[in-house]
This record gives C-alpha cells, sequence and structure tokens, in this order.
C-alpha cells in the first residue's frame, strides 16, 4: 500500500541543495530528508546525537546534521575530499564549526579510530560498493553504534541495474545488466551493487536488522552528470515526487540507489 503524500519539500533558502548537478542534488536531498525521518521517530526532539559519517566525501550529510545541532564526526579517506570538507566547514558560523570534526581514516578501520558503541548514529553512504569485504565493513560500522543506534546505508540498487541503460536505448548494456552484480561508477571503476534480499540478511546477522529503507532517485537517474537543477519551484515538485516514489512500492524497488536504515539491537 503506498503511504500518505510527504509535505513539499523546502529547499533552505541562500543555500544550495548540493554542489553537483541535478542527480547528486536529488540524491543529497532525499538521503538527508529520510534520515531526518528516522532520526525523528527514534529520539526526541532537541536531544544532540553523536553522529559517524563514514566516507564523509565533502561533507554535504555532515554539515547539514550539524546545522540540526548534533556532534557529528566526518571519516574520509580521500585527502582532497577531507580538504574540501574542510573548507565549507571553515565557511559555517562558529557553533556549527565546533560540533564537526573531520578524521582522516577509512572505513574498514573504524576500530582503529573509535571505540564501540561511540555513536548513536552512523551514515554510510555511497562507500559500501568499494569495500572488498562488504560484511566484515558493515559489522565494524554496527559496533560503532550504542544499543539502539541507527545505521544509515546509501547503495546502488543491484535489482535496477538494467533501468538507466534499457531507459537510454542501451538494450545491450541493459541485457547485461540483468545478469550482474557490479557496475561502472563515474570514476571508470567497475564496483559492486547490493540486492535488497541480501543486504538484509547481512544487516540481521551483523546486529543491525532492518528498520526502513527507501528508494532513492526514480525518475531522474537518466539526467546526464552535470545537468543544471531547474528552476526553485519546478525542483520543488521534483522532489516531491521522487521522494513519494522512493518510499511507494513498486516505484522504490526500481530506485538507482537504495537507502536502508537498520537498528543496532540491545
Amino acid at each position: 500500500m503506498a503511504e500518505p503524500e510527504p509535505a513539499p519539500v523546502e529547499v533552505p533558502a541562500g543555500r544550495p541543495p548540493a554542489a553537483g548537478g541535478l542527480r547528486d542534488a536529488v540524491r543529497q536531498e532525499l538521503v538527508a530528508r529520510q534520515l531526518e525521518e528516522q532520526i525523528t521517530a527514534r529520539y526526541p526532539v532537541g536531544q544532540r546525537l553523536r553522529v559517524l559519517d563514514v566516507g564523509t566525501g565533502r561533507g554535504a550529510q555532515a554539515l547539514r546534521l550539524a546545522r540540526a545541532g548534533h556532534a557529528v564526526t566526518g571519516l574520509e579517506s580521500d585527502p582532497a575530499l577531507l580538504e574540501a570538507a574542510r573548507e565549507a566547514l571553515a565557511a559555517e558560523p562558529a557553533g556549527i564549526r565546533a560540533r564537526v570534526r573531520f578524521v582522516e581514516g577509512d572505513g574498514r578501520d573504524t576500530g582503529v579510530h573509535f571505540l564501540p558503541g561511540a555513536f548513536d548514529v552512523v551514515l554510510c553512504h555511497g562507500v559500501l560498493m568499494y569495500a572488498a569485504d562488504a560484511d566484515a565493513m558493515l559489522a565494524g560500522l554496527a559496533r560503532m553504534l550504542a544499543p539502539g543506534g541507527l545505521l544509515s546505508l546509501v547503495v546502488r540498487n543491484g535489482d535496477a541495474l538494467a533501468m538507466r541503460p534499457g531507459l537510454a536505448g542501451n538494450w545491450a548494456a541493459a541485457q547485461a545488466a540483468f545478469a550482474s552484480d557490479t557496475y561502472t561508477d563515474r570514476f571508470g571503476l567497475t564496483v559492486r551493487a547490493e540486492r535488497l534480499g541480501a543486504l538484509t540478511a547481512t544487516l540481521e546477522g551483523g546486529n543491525a536488522p532492518l528498520h526502513a529503507w527507501y528508494g532513492v532517485r526514480v525518475f531522474t537517474d537518466g539526467a546526464d552528470e552535470e545537468a543544471p537543477l531547474p528552476p526553485a519551484q519546478e525542483f520543488q515538485r521534483l522532489l516531491a515526487a521522487e521522494e513519494r516514489a522512493g518510499r511507494t512500492d513498486p516505484y522504490r524497488r526500481v530506485a538507482a540507489l537504495l537507502h536502508l536504515c537498520g537498528v543496532r539491537r540491545g
């Protein structure tokens, strides 16, 4: 059954949704709102949470959470991305800067940097596809959570790999994608996609069983990598349609990305 239509999405005035093109903007906005929904459902309003953002990149989600009042640690292995995140943080007010720290390190080595149970929320967005041993990495992320803590994963949807080439009329690539668990990312690397059923079983075995999941980019995944954003009002309408599709079957099952939220057992 489809869930009720969400309220219109409001993009904060004067703050662009994302640094990239349309696809990245849609991803960042939808994941942020889905994550906010899960946090609001689990924690009292105003509670300051301890957040670990593994593979923080340029710090988009880390800064959003810090603006919401949370204490955020961003972990990133790429020095260039880490520098970009620190530059973005430097432009924030002092109160927000005080709530964020960035650490250079690999998401596979969270146990080297942090104590078990040190965080209320752990993000791992767009990182798992690069891990040689995804199960071990997920187990390590779950150990970082306090009992009842929230694990947020964003992965490429292995059950929808044929959608982008098929809608573009690339029939050979679509046929190949049906039987594949890998894809070529925007950097030209061959990386892994995840299937909902298998990842659900992994989360269950890793002590952070699946609590909720969403699709991300049902309608806009075919846009060019650098496609610009439409005017603000049209972008709001686009986001509202994407957000509804991302929580409604059967649409969310063919989204380019999956956003899975697991909860650490007590």
